[in-house]
């Protein structure tokens, strides 16, 4: 007999209870084998028990000014992490009645809630869906996609059963409310109370609270912003639940459903964005972009508010006005406009006033045009006009891309002749508000410009600008751009003499010199601003008028090494040429290197690197660093003094006139490159050292007469008249070795009895003249003492 017959016979000998018994083990074991089968391959990714302790959400890194003021932030998930204690009752009893009524009495998962969830959806015939505790929402926030599917589901109930066993209900509850989204960018409650009520989570009153608890399930839909009905029966929805919970009474819930809500949205001014990137850049080199995006940094930086706007104001004011001295280069398009004009797609920025500012200027329509003026409509809602005087400029046109060479005058121009209906054109409110109806024609300057204000005292940053607008270009021309600084490198060569014993009152000739190459062929006869000469004069007068043959022989005399040296301890990083052209600032260096070396002689001679970062905190609060003080003495305190006194001459005499309308004690050096490529001020007060630099980032002329004096001051004056406003009038302190002395300014000595020419200097003590001027002087003596101080002048290259 065959086995299989075999075996069939001894089954029909089984009673049914035996087969029934049989089949149901094995049913049992491949269900359990099947299920164990899919738990282990839904499971076999799923994170440890550690990752749950070592929760570390995505927090928002914050920067603040020097007065705690918060200027910037930088995340990927905008979250302020806080802790439990410090989150309202109202509002996590808001969060559970709405999401999860027995949070504090299910294991991770709500049988009861599951089995009302199942039931309801077959009945609905949809995916098993819905009933997801606060546990498992967590779970799948950290841990899990938002996909729809079983597997998914799966691993989500088997995540919020391990977190139960490893988490109390207190952690949990703080790691929720912490880490759902909320809408707006805005992670976790913190964020927030800002994004909506523009306030502390701490301060979140019931009817705050209840709205914002309802706002998880979908924070879109249920956007005030968005739909502010909806906003508003969700919040009622939730406050009916609170009271089914046995959290408030009706009247409580009463009270709060009648309150009107008013929301603000946390706004954090655009500022310094310059300022801002330098920061972020030392942080990611330093710390990586993981800790600066994600690790809830906390960056306390040297950034004075007041100062930054009113420099950038300063440095956009100025540009504009450079730029318009240039000429006009014409609207910024054509189109065709009637009466039932309809702004095109294409032209976004006529649809809106919003989306009408760019860059600071509002963008405009010109929809008719007089002999006196112009009427523009401004986003499709503003209606206002432009009068001739406000658009006369225009008279002088450029190129669309020309430079200031191929400006043309039409001095009899009218409007007519300016502006045609349907040109887009850029505009600013006269009055400052669009609503006043009277602009004035504008527009958005090509030229680039840069400052920087730093407290010689400590080396901190005040402000920086590093050009027009930070949205157009995020080169930092501040710290980055080297740049040729002309005559404002000059106070450095008179430096340099002093430490070698000169005086203010030292004799120099300014008279014409050749010097020649003759491995180049080539030669170099440096010339005055005002191309003539002035003969033998004082190193004070020399540098109050920016004498540039005087300091060309000066730098010989003294040597170039001397000064390459008291430059590097001034602070100048950027590599000096060797020769006698530096005596004009031939040698690119950094704004931030220029206006640093001045900071020092603000600062009685002694150098500190400047500096953004005062410290910054990780989440725990431990120090990840600390700006530490270390002043270097660059110069005598003396010689310090003599400079920023000869630097005084500059601006109540010289070529910085204009900033004397401040009224306070200031010093300060001019300064012009070949052609005008460059602007430049550089100048202090005895607390705040601010430098200015104004140009093209492709190097061309800024146009005839655009000197340092004319681009460049204006910015400074008009930023150092803000940023001192509050400050006390301070005095330069006068070091105790330093003797002033009547001298005749002819020949450097004492006065005497036939002397005309009679004025104060300022010395060293030691060396104040001790002898009278001789009665006449002889016209020969200027050739000798050029040929003592030169001897071997035509033989030495400046290249």
């Amino acid at each position: 007999m065959s086995k299989s017959r075999t075996f069939f016979s001894q089954l029909r000998g089984w009673s049914w209870l035996r087969i029934t018994i049989v089949t149901t083990f094995l049913a049992l074991c491949i269900g359990i084998g099947g299920i164990a089968g899919i738990l282990w391959i839904a499971t076999r990714d799923l994170p440890t028990f550690d990752s749950f302790q070592d929760y570390h959400p995505s927090l928002v890194s914050r920067v603040y000014a020097e007065n705690g003021e918060i200027i910037g932030q930088f995340f990927i998930e905008r979250r302020l992490y806080t802790p439990i204690d410090k989150i309202p009752q109202a509002f996590t009893q808001a969060v559970i009645a709405t999401e999860d009524t027995r949070f504090f009495e299910h294991p991770g998962l709500d049988i009861i809630g599951i089995g009302r969830a199942a039931w309801t959806n077959m009945k609905k015939g949809g995916r098993f869906q819905g009933a997801s505790t606060i546990t498992q929402q967590l779970a799948r926030a950290l841990f899990l996609s938002p996909e729809r599917t079983y597997q998914r589901k799966i691993k989500e109930l088997i995540l919020a059963v391990k977190m139960e066993w490893v988490l109390t209900k207190e952690q949990i509850l703080e790691m929720y409310l912490n880490q759902i989204y909320f809408g707006h960018g805005a992670y976790g409650v913190a964020a927030a109370a800002l994004t909506y009520f523009d306030k502390n989570v701490s301060d979140l009153t019931l009817p705050e609270s209840a709205f914002l608890a309802g706002l998880p399930k979908a924070p879109n839909t249920y956007s005030p912003y968005r739909n502010p009905d909806l906003a508003k029966s969700r919040k009622e929805l939730v406050l009916g639940r609170m009271v089914e919970a046995g959290y408030i009474t009706n009247e409580d819930a009463q009270a709060a459903m009648a309150t009107t809500l008013s929301y603000r949205h946390q706004s954090i001014e655009p500022i310094a964005a310059y300022f801002l990137e330098e920061v972020r850049q030392h942080l990611v080199d330093r710390y990586g972009e993981t800790l600066v995006y994600r690790g809830g940094l906390r960056i306390y930086t040297t950034l004075n508010i007041a100062m930054q706007k009113s420099a950038e104001e300063a440095v956009r004011t100025g540009l504009r006005q450079l730029d318009k001295r240039q000429g006009w280069r014409g609207p910024i398009e054509h189109i065709a406009f009637s009466k039932d004009f309809t702004p095109p797609d294409t032209f976004p920025e006529l649809q809106s006033p919003k989306a009408a500012l760019v860059h600071g200027l509002y963008r405009a329509l010109v929809t008719d045009v007089t002999k006196k003026s112009a009427q523009v409509l401004i986003g499709n809602t503003y209606k206002g006009s432009i009068l001739f005087e406000d658009m006369r400029w225009a008279q002088r046109r450029l190129e669309k891309n020309g430079d200031v060479g191929t400006a043309v005058v039409r001095d009899k121009a009218s409007p007519l002749q300016l502006l045609k209906v349907g040109d887009i054109i850029e505009v600013a409110p006269k009055n400052g508000t669009v609503e006043s109806g009277e602009f004035i024609l504008e527009q958005t300057p090509i030229v680039e410009g840069a400052l920087i204000a730093l407290d010689p005292r400590t080396g901190a940053v005040q402000a920086m600008v590093g050009g027009y607008d930070f949205t157009r270009s995020q080169f930092n021309r501040a710290v980055v751009a080297r740049r040729q600084p002309g005559s404002a490198f000059k106070p450095l060569i008179y430096a340099s003499a002093l430490q070698q014993g000169l005086t203010p009152a030292t004799l120099i000739l300014d008279a014409p010199v050749v010097y020649e190459d003759e491995d180049l062929d080539r030669i170099w006869k440096p010339e005055n601003y005002e191309k003539r000469f002035f003969g033998t004069i004082t190193l004070r007068e020399a540098l109050r008028h920016s004498r540039n043959a005087a300091t060309v022989r000066l730098l010989e005399q003294i040597g170039v090494p001397e000064v390459v040296n008291i430059a590097s301890n001034l602070g100048i990083r950027s590599p000096l040429s060797q020769d006698l052209s530096l005596a004009l600032g031939s040698s690119s260096v950094t704004l931030q290197e220029i206006t640093s070396a001045y900071g020092v002689f603000a600062d009685q001679g002694l150098w500190l690197e400047p500096y953004l970062i005062t410290h910054a905190k990780n989440l725990n609060g431990e120090i990840l660093e600390q700006h530490l003080f270390e002043p270097q003495q660059a110069m005598t305190k003396e010689n310090a003094y003599l400079i920023t006194n000869m630097l005084m001459d500059v601006i109540q005499s010289g070529t910085g006139r204009l900033a004397k309308s401040i009224g306070r004690p200031l010093a300060g050096k001019t300064g012009t490159t070949n052609s005008y490529n460059d602007a430049w001020f550089v100048g202090y007060a005895p607390n705040l050292a601010t430098g200015v630099w104004v140009g093209f980032d492709g190097v061309r002329t800024l146009g005839r007469l655009e000197s340092g004096a004319h681009a460049a001051l204006p910015i400074w004056t008009r930023f150092m008249d803000q940023a001192l406003l509050n400050s006390p009038v301070m005095t330069f302190p006068i070091p105790s070795d330093i003797q002033f002395a009547q001298i005749d300014t002819t020949t450097g000595d004492l006065p005497s009895k036939n002397s005309r020419n009679i004025s104060t200097e300022v010395f060293r003590k030691g060396t104040e003249p001790g002898k009278a001027a001789p009665q006449k002087a002889n016209p020969m003596d200027f050739f000798e003492f050029d040929r003592l101080n030169s001897e071997s002048t035509n033989q030495l290259s400046p290249f």
